[in-house]
């Protein structure tokens, strides 16, 4: 198992990424989506980008300026989404999960979170 948001966690998550069989991203407008964790430990990532485009997904640590679509959530919430002992909605649901900008991105965003994710975790 590797640490969440770490070089081999984000080497691991591109990699199911790449290997994904989710729908084709051929008619995909490119978008970026940024989850920031505010309370990171200081020594990691605050905030990852995740870019979809025709081209497939990427996962790269730190934000982008140009993000469609922002999600904020307390880094302990990530962890535990990430571990699957919570999920995003439920997250969303107890307001610990905030969403800024264009949320017909998170459609989009939807079938890659298993791969960014729980599965990433295991």
């Amino acid at each position: 198992m590797t640490t969440f948001l770490s070089s081999d966690w984000f080497s691991d998550v591109n990699l199911r990424l790449a290997e994904a069989e989710v729908s084709s991203l051929a008619d995909v407008s490119p978008t970026i989506v940024v989850v920031e964790f505010p309370d990171a430990p200081s020594d990691g990532a605050r905030a990852l980008t995740l870019t979809l485009s025709p081209a497939g997904a990427r996962v790269t640590p730190g934000d982008h300026l140009g993000a469609d679509t922002v999600i904020r959530l307390p880094y302990e919430v990530a962890v535990a989404i990430s571990t699957g002992a919570s999920d995003a909605a439920t997250a969303l649901r107890q307001g610990r999960l905030k969403v800024r900008g264009d949320v017909n991105n998170l459609v989009v965003f939807a079938p890659w979170m298993a791969h960014l994710w729980g599965e990433a975790a295991s």
